[in-house]
């Protein structure tokens, strides 16, 4: 199964994907970290990966899709992938379902864990006091969460006309919410 996980930060989305991936057994692929291993690598494109990510800005569609597409052709992708941090844009989503198409497959799932803003913004400032992030405070929190509202719904759409979104309630305990995520992958395999 191929899955794309959307989810705020602080909805919980760790916590379940975590929980899904061993459901599932496919590798779990945070494009975050495969873009910090290729930063490491010493190539053509781990320098040009680098100039992006030393600067603070997100590498181009093309080049991510480019890493994930080498990750998917790896055994270890041969029955599926969770999608975490991926795609991040419309042009991304769209490069995936090319690429996909290209190789005879399809992404079967696109989840979104819903939490309401506020209590986003507590959990997050719960977890920088836990975790002593002095650099996440609100203001920070409500910018990261505003960043991600407005990259995401185009995204939200996107994969609601083809059919595949599934939306779960993550103000509900995990326990519960990973009983949800279940029975979306249920209506999807």
């Amino acid at each position: 199964m191929r899955l794309v996980f959307i989810g705020p930060p602080g909805a919980g989305k760790g916590t379940q994907c975590k929980r899904l991936v061993e459901l599932l057994n496919i590798p779990h692929l945070s494009t975050g970290e495969m873009l910090r291993a290729v930063k490491k690598q010493e190539t053509a494109l781990s320098r040009w990966v680098a100039s992006y990510i030393d600067a603070g800005r997100l590498a181009p569609d093309h080049v991510v899709m480019r890493i994930v597409a080498q990750k998917l052709q790896s055994e270890e992708c041969v029955n599926g992938a969770l999608f975490d941090g991926f795609p991040r844009t419309l042009i991304q989503a769209q490069l995936l379902d090319d690429y996909l198409a290209d190789q005879g497959l399809k992404l079967d799932m696109a989840l979104e864990l819903k939490v309401e803003e506020e209590e986003l913004i507590q959990r997050l400032l719960k977890r920088a006091q836990i975790d002593g992030r002095v650099d996440d405070n609100y203001d920070t929190i409500r910018e990261r969460l505003h960043v991600f509202h407005t990259q995401t719904a185009p995204l939200t759409e996107y994969y609601a006309k083809q059919g595949k979104l599934e939306v779960v309630n993550g103000m509900q305990s995990a326990d519960q919410v990973f009983e949800d995520i279940k029975a979306c992958v249920e209506r999807h395999r």
